[in-house]
C-alpha cells in the first residue's frame, strides 16, 4: 500500500506481502519495429521469479481446503523457479519443503534452496515422462510414500493458473492503461499462459497471446499442427516441455516462434547491455520470440513480455564466457584439432595456474577457492611443471616447528617438472590415451602454453557434434 505523504511503500508485515504489484518498464534501445515493447519485471518479486505468485496460490488454497496441515511436508518436481518460490513462502510459514529437480538446473538455484534449508534431490534431465527417474515421476511417487504430505503438482495444480488470472493478468491491463495488442508468454507448467490468456479473453478480447519456445519443445509444433514428435533437448531452463501440460490451455495460442539456446542466451545479455537489466534464459527466450513479433508488424502495437527472473542465477553459467565457449557459443574459429576442444584458454585468463616463484601457500588457497587438485606452474607463457595436492603435501609434511615456513616455498622446488604434453595441431584421438593415464590433456603449440582439456571438455565435444 502506498504511503500517501511520501509516495513509498508503506513497510510490509513479511517478504510474502512484496509479492507481485511489479513494476513495468518500455524496452528503448532494441529494435522493435513499428511497436512499442514493455516487459513486466517479474525478476523483483522477493525469491526473483513470477514462480513466488504460484507458489503462495498453491500452498494457500491446499491451506483453506485442508489438504495442508500445520508443519506438513511440501513436495514438488520442478526445473525452475518453482521451487524457490516453494521455498519462499514455505520457509516462511513452516512447512518442510522436498524437491525433485532435474540435474541441468543452474548451481546458484540449488546452492539458494539448500541455504534455504530446502532437501534438494537431483536427478537425470535426459529421460522424459513415464520412466522411474523423471523429475514429476519421482516427485509423485515420494509423496505417495509421506503420510500427509502435499504434491502441489503445478502442471495440473488448477491455484498455478488462478493466481496469473487473478494478480497477473490485471496488473498487466492496469499498467498498459487497458490497452495490449499482444502478450508473450513461455509455457513451462501452462499457469502463465491459461491465467492470463483466460483473463485477456474476458476483459481485454483483442490481445492476441503468443507463444516463445525453445527449440527441441514440442509446444509450437502442437501449436501449428495439433500434433507432435519426439523432443529435442535445450539449456534453457524453466520453459518448453516433452508434453502437454494439463494446466496448458493451448486454445488460446494464435502465434508461436521456436527460439534457440544461442538466441536466447544472446537476447538476455543483449537486454543487460542495452537496457540495464538481468534477466535469466527463459526471459531471453520470450523477449528474442518478442522482438519478432514487433518486427513483423505492419501497423503499431503495445506488447507485452515478462522478465520471469533473474539472471544473477545464471552467473556461471549463460553470463559466463567460459561456459559459452564449451556450448559453442562464443563464435569461435574451429580448426579441427585439439583447439577446438580448449574452453578456458589460458591467455584469456580461463586457467588458474601458478607461477615457479609463487609459495605453496598461494598454490594452495587458488587449489582451495576453485575446488581443484592441481595447477599448471607457467612461466612468461610456457609450461614449465604442474603441481598437485600430493606435492604440496610432501613438501610441508613433518614436525610442525618449521611447517609455516615450508609453505613459503616456491612452487618451482616442489612441482613435477616432467610434464606431457599434447600439441595443438594433434587430433581428438590423442585425448584417450590420456585419460587412461588419469590426467587431464596439457595443450600447447610449440611452447607457447594453451590450456587444459578435461574429460567433460571431450564429452561436451562429442555431443555437440553428434
Amino acid at each position: 500500500m502506498n504511503d500517501p505523504k511520501s509516495g513509498y511503500l508503506s513497510i510490509a508485515g513479511s517478504a510474502l506481502d512484496l509479492i507481485g504489484r511489479t513494476p513495468m518498464v518500455e524496452v528503448k534501445h532494441l529494435d522493435t519495429g513499428l511497436c512499442r515493447l514493455f516487459l513486466k519485471l517479474e525478476n523483483q518479486n522477493p525469491g526473483g521469479s513470477i514462480k513466488d505468485r504460484v507458489a503462495r496460490s498453491m500452498i494457500e488454497a491446499a491451506e483453506t481446503d485442508g489438504r495442508l496441515k500445520p508443519g506438513g511436508t511440501i513436495i514438488e518436481a520442478t526445473a525452475g523457479n518453482t521451487g524457490l518460490g516453494l521455498a519462499q513462502v514455505a520457509t516462511l510459514k513452516g512447512y518442510k519443503l522436498i524437491l525433485i529437480v532435474p540435474d541441468k538446473m543452474a548451481r546458484e538455484k540449488i546452492l539458494h534452496l539448500r541455504a534455504m534449508g530446502v532437501d534438494v534431490r537431483l536427478t537425470r534431465s535426459d529421460v522424459g515422462k513415464g520412466h522411474p527417474e523423471y523429475y514429476q515421476d519421482m516427485a509423485q511417487t515420494l509423496a505417495q510414500s509421506i503420510p500427509g504430505a502435499l504434491y502441489a503438482n503445478q502442471f495440473e495444480n488448477p491455484a498455478n493458473p488462478l493466481a496469473h488470472e487473478t494478480t497477473t493478468a490485471p496488473e498487466l491491463l492496469a499498467q498498459m492503461d487497458g490497452d495490449i495488442d499482444a502478450i508473450v508468454v513461455g509455457v513451462g507448467s501452462g499457469g502463465t499462459l491459461t491465467g492470463v490468456g483466460r483473463y485477456m479473453k474476458a476483459h481485454s478480447p483483442k490481445t492476441k497471446m503468443v507463444l516463445a519456445d525453445p527449440v527441441g519443445s514440442i509446444l509450437r509444433d502442437y501449436v501449428e499442427t495439433g500434433t507432435f514428435g519426439e523432443a529435442g533437448s535445450w539449456i534453457v531452463e524453466g520453459i518448453g516441455e516433452d508434453f502437454i501440460p494439463a494446466n496448458a490451455q493451448m486454445d488460446l495460442v494464435s502465434k508461436a516462434y521456436s527460439i534457440s539456446d544461442r538466441e536466447s542466451v544472446e537476447t538476455a545479455r543483449e537486454l543487460l547491455r542495452k537496457e540495464g537489466i538481468l534477466a535469466g534464459s527463459s526471459s531471453g527466450c520470450l523477449l528474442a520470440a518478442a522482438l519478432k513479433y514487433c518486427r513483423e508488424q505492419t501497423e503499431p502495437k503495445r506488447v507485452v513480455t515478462l522478465v520471469c527472473d533473474t539472471g544473477s542465477k545464471y552467473l556461471t553459467k549463460m553470463f559466463n564466457d567460459l561456459w559459452l565457449a564449451a556450448h559453442g557459443f562464443d563464435g569461435r574459429e574451429i580448426h579441427g584439432d585439439l583447439r577446438d576442444l580448449i574452453a578456458k584458454r589460458y591467455a584469456e585468463g580461463g586457467v588458474i595456474a601458478i607461477g615457479p616463484d609463487d609459495t605453496l601457500m598461494t598454490a594452495y588457497n587458488r587449489m582451495r577457492s576453485s575446488d581443484i587438485s592441481q595447477l599448471p606452474v607457467v612461466d612468461h607463457g610456457r609450461l614449465v611443471g604442474i603441481l598437485d595436492e600430493s606435492d604440496i603435501l610432501a613438501a610441508v609434511e613433518g614436525t610442525d616447528d618449521h611447517r609455516g615456513a615450508r609453505f613459503k616455498t616456491p612452487v618451482g622446488d616442489a612441482m613435477t617438472r616432467e610434464v606431457r604434453t599434447l600439441q595443438a595441431h594433434q587430433s581428438v584421438d590423442a585425448l584417450p590415451e590420456v585419460f587412461d593415464r588419469d590426467e587431464v590433456a596439457l595443450v600447447v603449440d610449440g611452447e607457447e602454453f594453451l590450456g587444459v582439456i578435461t574429460r567433460v571438455d571431450l564429452i561436451n565435444h562429442l555431443r555437440m557434434s553428434a
